[in-house]
């Protein structure tokens, strides 16, 4: 989607299951937007397993989404609803008595969209994680219009998952910008052979391949955190510069 005002564009990022690499992947695309000089920004809309921080929520994805981008906002406006319960964000938004509303979303995305050049917004989960009794992220993505890139987690099952994914975006109107495989077990089986498969059946351009390295496996609070840095030299983003 782009805003006529400013020029700006944005991305949905979803991912083949939860722990795939969604947080490294999306907040790599931002760095590597920021390098060159375009103001970004990422956007995670839930995030659950949040814990209190001098003061504050904090969460690993919500961190790292703000150390990658060149505009200094407030946790508030990249991630409006944050939960402490590391469970399905309907589950934690019904624990919390706090339920997750599709126009909340959409006016703190417009409000990013007005400021950034470059907006990521990086989904919950797979592709269709329910967020409430009647929402979830297939149709946040749907509301937003925007073109998607699809993470694979490099690991035995990606290539039924990444397909399945695939029909899902396709079959709701949204387009699949690219998708980025990450390799998330260090001891799967040919995996040559299964980035050949998905190459020749997902209907998008591959804009990378990433490496096995400590931390990149979760989405959840790791100990470690992977170099988004080092991972965004190895995205193809010539197609998102366009």
């Amino acid at each position: 989607m782009q805003n006529p005002l400013n020029n700006s564009k944005a991305w949905f990022v979803t991912g083949t299951d939860t722990g795939v690499g969604k947080t490294l992947i999306s907040s790599a695309l931002v760095h590597g937007f920021a390098a060159q000089g375009l103001r970004s920004v990422g956007m995670k809309p839930v995030a659950a397993g949040c814990e209190w921080r001098d003061g504050e929520l904090h969460n690993d994805d919500v961190a790292m989404l703000r150390a990658a981008s060149n505009l200094p906002l407030a946790r508030e406006r990249i991630n409006p609803y944050a939960f402490m319960p590391p469970v399905a964000p309907h589950i934690a938004a019904q624990q919390a008595n706090s339920p997750i509303v599709l126009d909340v979303l959409l006016q703190n995305f417009h409000g990013l969209q007005a400021e950034a050049e470059r907006v990521i917004v990086e989904g919950v989960g797979g592709f269709c994680v329910p967020l409430g009794d009647t929402l979830d992220t297939a149709d946040l993505a749907v509301a937003l219009g925007l073109p998607v890139i699809l993470v694979v987690g490099l690991r035995l099952g990606c290539l039924n998952h990444a397909l399945l994914t695939q029909e899902a975006i396709l079959s709701r109107g949204l387009r699949l910008h690219g998708w980025v495989g990450n390799h998330i077990d260090p001891g799967m089986a040919m995996p040559l052979e299964n980035i050949a498969a998905l190459q020749q059946r997902l209907q998008a351009p591959c804009l990378g391949i990433v490496p096995w390295q400590a931390g990149a496996s979760s989405d959840l609070v790791t100990s470690h955190q992977p170099d988004f840095r080092r991972v965004a030299s190895l995205l193809n983003l010539s197609t998102l510069t366009d």
